[in-house]
């Protein structure tokens, strides 16, 4: 399925169907957050988040290709992310855009 930021087609007719989202609260494990705490007396980048995040936003993701595909899209226009803490040691990841059906 494509997936596409931007909120047009171009050559494409497509009827647009819906909002899709898929979400995701991810939280970090002991591992994770005692290297972060050690990398954080250091600087630089803090590699096991940057993966958690990453993980994150897949799983968001595929949840919203599955939303996408459940209506009959043949894609996604305006996806967009979003992150934010819900509580100490975890985010909350949502991928949301538009599904479309193409005529």
């Amino acid at each position: 399925m494509k997936i596409l930021t931007i909120e047009t087609i171009p050559g494409q007719s497509y009827e647009p169907l819906d909002i899709v989202k898929g979400t995701v609260v991810y939280s970090k494990n002991f591992g994770r957050d005692f290297m972060a705490g050690m990398k954080g007396l250091v600087g630089g980048e803090i590699v096991g988040y940057t993966e958690m995040l990453n993980e994150a936003r897949q799983i968001a993701s595929k949840r919203m290709v599955d939303a996408a595909e459940a209506l009959g899209a043949d894609a996604i226009v305006g996806a967009r992310y979003a992150s934010s803490s819900v509580m100490q040691g975890a985010a909350e990841v949502v991928a949301y855009g538009t599904a479309v059906k193409f005529l």
